[in-house]
């Protein structure tokens, strides 16, 4: 799949340096980048439903501290 993306100048500079003195494309580094940054995006969005779908249950919540004590750790 091809996609487009604008990066600021100062962005693509760095980018064209690092594939200079690297000796490889802008586009693997783009890759790379994406490869190491996808995981967590998906997990901080998941996470974030998550929590909006525990606020909208109503259900009562308590302190981490204290739920950690009740479990002795």
């Amino acid at each position: 799949m091809a996609i487009s993306i604008r990066l600021s100048p100062e962005d693509e500079a760095r980018l064209q340096a690092l594939a200079t003195k690297t000796g490889r494309s802008k586009t693997f580094y783009v890759r790379e980048a994406i490869h190491a940054h996808l995981d967590d995006l998906e997990e901080r969005y998941w996470a974030d439903g998550v929590i909006r779908t525990w606020e909208a249950s109503g259900r009562e919540t308590r302190p981490a501290a204290e739920l950690w004590a009740e479990l002795g750790l």
